[in-house]
Parts: C-alpha cells; structure tokens; sequence
C-alpha cells in the first residue's frame, strides 16, 4: 500500500481552517489530519495551498455539449464521456453527476434513445474515470414517451438522482411564451415556426403528466434513488412535491420558494453560474441573495464544471460564510443531499477526494485532485514575480 502526506497546506475541515496543517492519505481513505511522525512513500508540499474536500457536482450538464457541441451534430459518446471525465477532473469535481434530459426527441442528446445511450456509456467507462461519475436523470413531465426508459435504466442501477422538471411556457423557467420561444430558437436553432409547435405540443401533453410523475418518484424511491423537483416556482409547488417525497430543490425560482423549501427539510440546489455572473439567465432571483438569506444549500456547475470552484471562493466573499460554510456549498452538503456518507469533509476514514487550490491572482483555480486516493489532476502554477513599478489595478484598488 501506497501512502502519501500532503503538508503545508490550509486545511478546510468542516467547521475551521487549519493553517500550516498535513493529511496523510492511503489505499483510497484519508488516514489522518495533522498526524504526528507520519512516515509517507511521497509528499507532497502544497506550498500554502488550500486542501478541500473533493467538489461533489449535483447537476451539471456539460456532458450534453460534448456530446453534441452544436445543433445536431453528435460526436462519438465514448469519446464525449472520456473528454467531461477529464474536464471534470481539471475542475476538482470528484463526484459528477450528468444530468441528462429526458424528453422525447425534442432535439439531439435529449431524445429518448440518445440520452439513454449517453447514461449506459458513462457507466461502461466507470473502470477507466479519473472521477466517479455519477447519472442524474431529469424527467421532463410533458414527455408521455421515456417513463418506461427511465425504469428501465434504474432496474439496471444506471440512475443515480432523479429530477422532475416542466419547461412548459408560462411557469417555471420560461415565465412567457415569448422567453420559451426565445431560448429554443436560441439554444437549439430552431425557427419560431418550431418553437412555436414544440410549446404548443408541451402543453398539450400536460395531460396525465401528475400520474406519471407519481409512478416515476415512486419507482426511484422503493430503489433507494435521490429525487428532486426542479424549478419550483412557487410555495404551492413545494409543498406538492415535498408531499411526494422529493428529497430536493434544484434552482427555486423566488426567494420565498427557496425559504419554503429549506424549512420543510428540502435542500436546495442553485447554479455557480448565477454566483459568478451575479444573476439568472432566465430572470429567477440571485443565487448569492439566496446564499445571504441562508437558502442555499447547495450550488452546482449547471453547465459549466469551471465555475463550481470559483462560486464557492466568490460565495464567501460576497457574504458572512466562513470558508468552511462556503466550501460546504460545494462538498459536505451535497454529500449529505444525496446520501453520500463516505466523502464530502476531510476526516479519517472518508474517500480521500481532496482537490488543491492554488490563489492566482484572484482567481481560485484547482493545482490537483485526487479521487480515492490517486492523483487524477495536477498542473503547477508559479509564484507570481513582483515587478518594480508595475503594481496591478487590484493592488492599486487593496493600497
């Protein structure tokens, strides 16, 4: 057995931060924090670097654009998976779930026979990822089509975190028709004559949609699968899905929904993305509001794996978080949300899922990432040099 000491490090524990600290980490666990006389086969000097737990991603979709990076256009899916491994990886993200959309053959990755084609090629590649990837499902309940895929891949232990969604005009993300319309002519190239037919063609399916929602949650949670609402647009909505067992919020609309969510027991889940831009793409309220109002339970990359490190460095700067608050955001509570009781916090015993964080400028970017244990991602970032009379403009703005 292989083990290896990681010192002179900034130790994110869950509640404090351990300066000039070490861990020793072996066979896949963490053996100890701060150990005394520890006797390693490598170390590793992180130089002042911050050692986190392993960022465990919720819901991100990327894994959709590698595999169809415009319109129409499919690439090979073992080669799209093997490509968001590493992307993931590089991100410090050791726990991916792929959210992949379930809607009839609206377009591309998200038909019915694609996206499932998608979540069986994750998993035959499981023996050689980087990362431990994960499958999230979303189930789009205007689709009378994918019900039966949908058990049938979780009767083949392929689901990992279930959701439901409706992105029907009029409620949810799409407020109007016109931002319906706007973001399928936009996203999916389509003309307005069909996004006009494929709106008209969700309302009309909303028939039976509760029934069939009821029988798809109650099929994930007699397995054991984590289910999730999605886009709760109201106090009314949260109350319905909690009613039907739904463990989650993902992206609340409103600040009340959040509230409502988080005080009958709902984590929730909101996007890194809002963090970083500082607002919504689609007008729902401001994830960092939520995060201030003490909301948010959880972010997720939604579609860009890069920003999940950065939101959780940002979350903290924009509110009272300490680091450990912050970093939950991204490792111990999305553990918790799904179950996950083996990793998410650096302890003795857990998954030794540990990523480096090296400040450069002002950027948090990841240094390494070890998933249970070996060393999956790793780059060096040089000292910056300080040059006589070229002070920068956020050394002129700290001055």
């Amino acid at each position: 057995m292989q083990t290896t000491y990681l010192t002179n490090a900034r130790v994110v524990l869950a509640d404090q931060v351990l300066e000039n600290s070490a861990v020793l980490i072996g066979d896949g666990c963490i053996f100890a924090v701060e150990p005394d006389g520890a006797r390693a086969d490598h170390v590793v000097d992180l130089q002042g670097q911050t050692l986190m737990p392993g960022l465990i991603d919720l819901h991100c979709d990327a894994i959709e654009k590698e595999a169809e990076p415009r319109s129409r256009v499919l690439f090979p899916l073992d080669f799209a998976v093997a490509q968001v491994d590493r992307r993931n990886a590089a991100a410090g993200i050791t726990t991916p779930y792929h959210a992949l959309s379930f809607a009839n053959s609206e377009w591309g990755v998200r038909n019915n026979q694609t996206a499932a084609q998608v979540v069986r090629t994750v998993r035959a590649f499981r023996d050689h990822s980087l990362v431990d990837n994960r499958i999230h499902c979303r189930y789009e309940v205007t689709d009378e089509t994918s019900v039966d895929v949908l058990c049938a891949l979780m009767e083949e232990g392929a689901v990992d975190l279930l959701s439901v969604m409706d992105h029907s005009p009029g409620q949810g993300q799409f407020k109007t028709l016109e931002s319906y319309l706007q973001y399928m002519m936009g996203n999916h190239a389509m003309s307005r004559e069909q996004a006009e037919e494929a709106a008209l063609s969700k309302v009309r399916a909303k028939d039976g949609a509760v029934e069939r929602v009821k029988a798809l949650l109650a099929h994930a949670q007699a397995r054991g699968i984590p289910t999730a609402s999605h886009d709760d647009d109201s106090i009314q909505r949260i109350a319905t899905m909690r009613n039907l067992g739904v463990a989650m919020s993902e992206f609340p609309i409103t600040l009340d929904t959040a509230r409502a969510a988080v005080s009958c027991g709902l984590p929730t889940i909101l996007g890194a993305p809002n963090v970083l831009r500082g607002q919504s793409q689609s007008g729902s309220m401001r994830a960092i509001d939520a995060i201030r109002a003490g909301v948010a339970s959880c972010l997720c990359s939604d579609y860009q794996p890069s920003t999940l490190i950065a939101a959780a460095f940002a979350a903290q700067a924009q509110s009272d978080l300490t680091l450990p608050q912050a970093a939950a955001l991204v490792t111990r509570n999305p553990a918790l949300a799904c179950g996950l009781a083996d990793r998410g916090s650096i302890a003795p015993g857990l998954r030794a899922d540990l990523v480096a964080v090296a400040q450069v400028g002002a950027q948090p970017l990841i240094s390494r990432t070890w998933s249970a244990g070996r060393l999956v991602f790793s780059t060096h970032y040089p000292p910056r040099r300080a040059q006589a009379g070229n002070t920068s403009a956020a050394e002129s703005l700290a001055a």
